[in-house]
């Protein structure tokens, strides 16, 4: 029976150690636990939760409130990039104008805007031909040279008829540009011609007149000249040269043309008719073989209101027909 008895004791003995141990071993984990979580965040930006089986989960027993989250939020806010400066551009912007000035005053904007100086000269020689058989030679030089906007026109004409002495007219003028198509002109006029007296004796009157005018293009391409003369022994008096080219091909071109001179007044020695003293209109078919040569046929048809009765010279009759002719046109 004492047997027994020990036998018990002993046994409940053991148990009660055993069941103190297992509560040891319990509280003993509980603090490892705490330990671990307190040394090592979680990092859930390395958890994979789509793998995660929430249901399964007893979050009953999760003591969140000993969580320390203060580790959860570091990786979300490094995540956060820091606010980048603003640049000054004004730095940067400032050689780019300064180079772009530089360039700019460097830049000729004279030569783009039409202030290239240039240089155009044409020589025309034509022999011309009336009904009566009799023949002239006409020649004319024309010089411009400048720019677009200013320019120096030097324009001669000479006429020589057959067996008769030449007369010439010669201008110089100062050209200025006043809108797309007309260019205001001034200057002076040398005229020269000599008359014919008898067999025996001849004459020669000379004269220099101011010149007003325009040059440029007139309305459906017809270009102009048109000029005002004013000078000595109350000479006035008004000329129009006008011309327009039809391309019948492109080297091919046919060129009417109209040439008048109006005489206001005039007390010199050998004065022209007042009024619509000379009018010529006809037509050129001219074939450019080039830009620089030009061979033409001419037809026009003239009217001439003779010269005035003075002292010196007796009046003339008028004079019309036509004219027939050919000439060549150099252009450089």
């Amino acid at each position: 029976m004492r047997i027994i008895n020990l036998f018990s004791k002993s046994v409940l003995s053991s148990s009660l150690l055993m069941i103190s141990a297992v509560s040891f071993a319990h509280n003993g984990d509980d603090h490892g636990a705490k330990a671990t979580t307190t040394a090592m965040p979680m990092d859930h930006s390395q958890m994979n939760h789509q793998q995660m089986n929430h249901a399964e989960m007893n979050h009953a027993d999760m003591k969140h409130g000993e969580m320390d989250h203060s580790q959860h939020i570091a990786p979300a806010v490094q995540s956060v990039p820091e606010a980048q400066p603003v640049q000054d551009h004004t730095t940067h912007s400032a050689p780019a104008l300064a180079s772009v000035e530089t360039a700019h005053q460097g830049h000729n904007h004279r030569k783009e805007h039409g202030a290239q100086i240039y240089a155009v000269t044409t020589v025309d020689n034509k022999w011309l031909v009336n009904e009566d058989g009799a023949g002239a030679l006409k020649s004319e030089f024309e010089t411009r040279i400048g720019t677009d906007e200013n320019k120096v026109f030097i324009k001669v004409h000479a006429e020589k008829q057959e067996s008769h002495d030449a007369h010439y007219d010669a201008k110089i003028l100062y050209s200025r540009m006043i809108s797309d198509f007309w260019d205001a002109q001034i200057g002076a006029r040398y005229r020269s011609e000599k008359v014919e007296l008898d067999h025996h004796r001849k004459d020669t009157e000379e004269n220099v007149d101011a010149v007003i005018g325009l040059h440029g293009m007139a309305p459906y391409f017809f270009e102009t000249d048109a000029y005002l003369y004013a000078g000595e022994d109350s000479y006035a008096g008004f000329s129009l040269e006008t011309e327009r080219d039809l391309l019948i091909t492109q080297k091919l071109i046919v060129q009417p043309y109209l040439d008048l001179k109006v005489i206001f007044s005039d007390d010199s020695k050998y004065a022209k008719k007042a009024g619509l003293s000379n009018v010529t209109a006809g037509l050129e078919t001219r074939y450019e073989i080039s830009k620089k040569v030009m061979p033409y046929l001419d037809i026009a048809y003239e009217y001439s209101k003779g010269n005035d009765e003075t002292p010196w010279q007796v009046q003339s009759d008028s004079e019309k027909g036509w004219l027939y002719g050919a000439g060549i046109r150099f252009k450089f």
